[in-house]
């Protein structure tokens, strides 16, 4: 009778050295999972350095807010008081380094960083993904000004007011009918008659007045009359005398 009651004691005594062993074994292999590591398959782990700096300001002005994002914010660093940081562990690849601050502007970088741990840095071009501009390693990143979160006014000038559509319309059209008749030979009447037609073909509406007409005075009001307009209206009859 006494052996039978102890096995359950017994029992339940090795379920719970079961369940330890097996949260020791959890805590051993880490947040990856049973069996899965979070390192590289050779555990290579290299360092990013350089140092950042803002020409004609102090680094502690503004180190306490700045951050390194390498590929975003899949690595993230800090900056030292001098200017200078350093992002730890992180494996061989191609990565995109940038210095974050509310304050100033800096162009990112990337680092390609082989198997081996050789490091190479040329600026990031989006546009010309082609173009290679080296940069040195150690990386050095100059700012290249404040930031600014807000555009500038535009300001109102003559070329604004003379380039308006509206104003271009108006006077465009005046500078031809004046400059026109000086340019144009307008004694030749075949000249003018292909003038009027193409004028006419711009004036659809009847009730507007005739182009051609218009044209036809602006370029015939400073001839003289005829001779024989003159003589018929200036002359006066003969008189016979006896």
């Amino acid at each position: 009778m006494l052996h039978r009651d102890r096995i359950p004691l017994l029992w339940g005594f090795l379920q719970a050295v079961l369940v330890v062993a097996l949260g020791f074994s959890d805590m051993e292999t880490g947040p990856g999972g049973a069996g899965v590591s979070v390192q590289q398959p050779n555990g290579d782990r290299f360092k990013i350095e350089g140092r950042a700096v803002v020409p004609g300001v102090k680094s502690q002005d503004w180190v306490s807010s700045a951050r390194i994002f390498v590929e975003g914010e899949e690595f993230v660093g800090f900056v030292r008081t001098d200017g200078s940081f350093a992002v730890n562990d992180v494996p061989s690849g191609s990565y995109v380094v940038e210095v974050i601050t509310p304050n100033y502007r800096f162009e990112p970088v990337r680092v390609d960083i082989t198997s081996k741990g050789k490091m190479r840095a040329r600026l990031v071009n989006y546009i010309k993904t082609s173009e290679v501009i080296r940069q040195p390693y150690p990386l050095q990143i100059r700012a290249n000004g404040p930031q600014t979160y807000f555009m500038k006014r535009e300001t109102w000038g003559w070329t604004d007011f003379l380039m308006n559509p509206m104003v271009m319309m108006m006077v465009l059209p005046l500078l031809i009918i004046v400059l026109l008749p000086k340019v144009v030979n307008t004694n030749d009447p075949e000249m003018r008659k292909e003038m009027e037609q193409s004028m006419n073909m711009l004036n659809p509406n009847p009730e507007l007045p005739d182009v051609s007409e218009l044209m036809t005075k602006l370029f015939s009001g400073g001839s003289k009359p005829s001779s024989k307009a003159v003589t018929s209206k200036g002359t006066r009859p003969a008189v016979k005398r006896r």
